[in-house]
This record gives C-alpha cells, structure tokens and sequence, in this order.
C-alpha cells in the first residue's frame, strides 16, 4: 500500500493508509493534488479534534455519527449529511458524540498530512 499518491487519478480506499490523528482518531489521505486534498477522519466515541487552526480552507461532510464542532465563535451539534465551512485561520474543533466518520476537503493541500 502507497502512502503518498498525489496526482493519482484513482485511489481505492483499500490502497491507503489509516494512521492515528490523535486519541480516538485516524485518518486516510484519499485522493490529492497540490491545491485540493480529500480526508477520512474515523472518530470513536469521546475522541477530540483539539481545537487548532491552519492556513487552508476547508470543508467538513459529517458521514455518520454525532459530532460537537466549535467553530469560531459558535459550538452546534452535527451529524450525517451536515456540512462545515471552516475559512482559513479560523479555530476549530469537535468532541465525537457518537462513533463516526468525517470527510474533509482542504484546499491547498495540507502538505503536513503527507
């Protein structure tokens, strides 16, 4: 299994790897190029997304599970369909509420996940 495969036009989830992101949390990088990249976080229930921020945008689709997500100023309760908006810079972070799974979509990459 690849862990790098920026550019790649098809990347099978079984081809990539899941790696711990903190208590609780792994994640995948799936498909990627130098100004997008597309995230799996898997969250057991308790794990924390520790409040933090970072120079890219992004974009948070709550697959399954219950999620608090401060965003800002503002904390709300998400689950499955939901989406998030995160701007450059901006703090954020969640508590998993419910086991599940995060997608998220940066742009540019985050050249620290590879």
């Amino acid at each position: 299994m690849e862990k790098q495969h920026q550019n790649q036009v098809w990347v099978p989830h079984s081809e990539t790897l899941p790696e711990p992101a903190g208590e609780g949390v792994t994640r995948r990088v799936l498909a990627y190029g130098p100004e997008l990249m597309c995230v799996e976080n898997t969250f057991a229930e308790g794990a924390v997304g520790a409040l933090h921020s970072h120079p890219h945008t992004q974009i948070t689709y709550v697959v399954s599970g219950r999620f608090r997500f401060t965003i800002g100023d503002t904390t709300r309760e998400v689950g499955p369909g939901d989406t998030m908006l995160k701007q450059d810079e901006v703090r954020h972070g969640c508590v998993c509420l419910e086991p599940g799974i995060l997608l998220d979509i940066f742009t540019p990459m985050r050249e620290d996940f590879v």
